[in-house]
């Protein structure tokens, strides 16, 4: 899968992601300091799934109406990088054909899935 972590999300979650075999393209690694709307612009103009744990990306989507490709916010109350992974990890095992144009908001106890 190709996925754009979100600056805030970190470059452990991007390495461990490219460790996964999956495309990812890393904002703090390649493009820090870049606003939001750019970002949801790049994921959606180049097929990207952005991850974030920046709730900024539902009002965009939601309020906006911002067009994507598929937005995963980490709604965590454990932010270490491997808190992310392990979430992560878990939403790929059971939902990665379900990502697609997909707004998904994950916790530690729970996924869910936004209109599309």
């Amino acid at each position: 899968m190709r996925f754009i972590v979100d600056e805030c999300t970190g470059s452990t979650v991007a390495r461990w992601l490219r460790d996964q075999s999956h495309e990812v393209f890393s904002v703090y690694e390649e493009a820090r300091g870049t606003a939001d709307d750019d970002i949801l612009d790049k994921a959606y103009s180049e097929n990207w799934i952005l991850i974030t744990n920046d709730k900024d990306f539902g009002d965009k989507v939601y309020r906006d109406k911002r067009p994507h490709h598929g937005v995963i916010f980490l709604r965590l109350q454990d932010e270490r990088a491997v808190s992310k992974i392990d979430a992560i990890e878990k939403l790929l095992d059971g939902y990665q054909d379900q990502l697609a144009g997909a707004f998904v908001v994950v916790t530690e106890t729970q996924v869910r899935f936004g209109h599309k």
